[in-house]
Parts: C-alpha cells; structure tokens; sequence
C-alpha cells in the first residue's frame, strides 16, 4: 500500500532526475510526464511534480506503442489498435484495383496483422470479449474478399492457409 513516505521517495526521485538532467544538459520533456497510479491508491499523487510543474494524473498511458491502464487489463489498447486495424482493412480495398485474393492477403498481413500482434507477448488478451474484437478485424476482412461472402470464418481461414489469431503462436 502506498503512503507519504513512499509519495516523498517518487519525488526525490524525480527530483534526482532533473539533477541528472541538469548535469548531462539533456532536458525532460515535462509535457510527456504523466502520473500512472496502478491498483488501489489512497494516498494523493497530485503533489509530483518535475521543475515545479504538477504531473497530470491519467487512467491510461501510451508507452512504445502500448496504451497501458491503471487496472494493467488490455481491453484499451486491443480497442485502439482493432479501430486502426479496421481502418487500414479499409484501405486496402480501397486502395487496389484488383481484387486478386493473394494480393490482398499480402496486403493484410503487411499492414494490418502485424498491428493486431505488435507487442502481444506484452498484452496477451485473455478475455473473450478482447479476442473477440481482435478477430473480428479478420473476419470483416476475409468476408469482404470475392467469392468468401457466404463460407464460415472458419472454411475462410483455411482456404487462406491463416491460423486463427487465437491459434496463432505469439510473433515475438
């Protein structure tokens, strides 16, 4: 559990690190710095702060590419990165002219599969739900190809050669 000793300690800690700053003439980008309290927290964190300027506190925070949430479930990031993913699918068939399957597939696995997998040793969804909204980017999309309106997601994955991003072993 948190308390003002351990509060005080952070601030020493940032304290330290305009020290650094200063020393090494490397500057802080305080518009970047944002407080991210995980699980429950009694104590008040709106006290931190990096040259005098109050640190904002967030629900969520986006570090490498992976928005992170104050209760560390990846239901945020799966949503933002199915709403790209969807986006790009998009624009792959509005993008080619032709309509050749392989193309589009490649076009797919370029663009918009390795969205939906950057990272995932790090967010591994566990929840129904969140594999749903993942796989239903690629069931939109197999759907949309010539000829595969009517077969079942399933008959659609074979007939691509694509495992299920369920049965997919982790790209790492």
């Amino acid at each position: 559990m948190l308390n003002s000793n351990d509060v005080n300690l952070l601030q020493r800690a940032l304290d330290a690190l305009v020290d650094w700053e200063n020393t090494w003439q490397l500057s802080i980008s305080v518009n970047k710095c944002s407080v991210l309290s995980i699980g429950k927290c009694t104590e008040t964190l709106s006290c931190l702060n990096v040259h005098g300027r109050l640190l904002p506190i967030n629900k969520s925070s986006v570090d490498l590419g992976v928005t992170v949430c104050d209760d560390l479930k990846p239901r945020t990031h799966i949503n933002v990165i199915a709403a790209k993913a969807h986006q790009r699918a998009n624009a792959i068939f509005r993008s080619f002219v032709s309509k050749n399957i392989n193309m589009l597939k490649r076009g797919f696995l370029v663009y918009v599969r390795r969205l939906l997998e950057y990272n995932s040793v790090i967010w591994s969804p566990s929840y129904e739900q969140d594999i749903d909204t993942i796989e239903r980017v690629r069931r939109k999309f197999t759907k949309r190809l010539l000829g595969f309106k009517k077969l079942s997601y399933m008959e659609r994955l074979h007939l691509l050669d694509l495992p299920s991003l369920e049965l997919r072993p982790s790209a790492h």
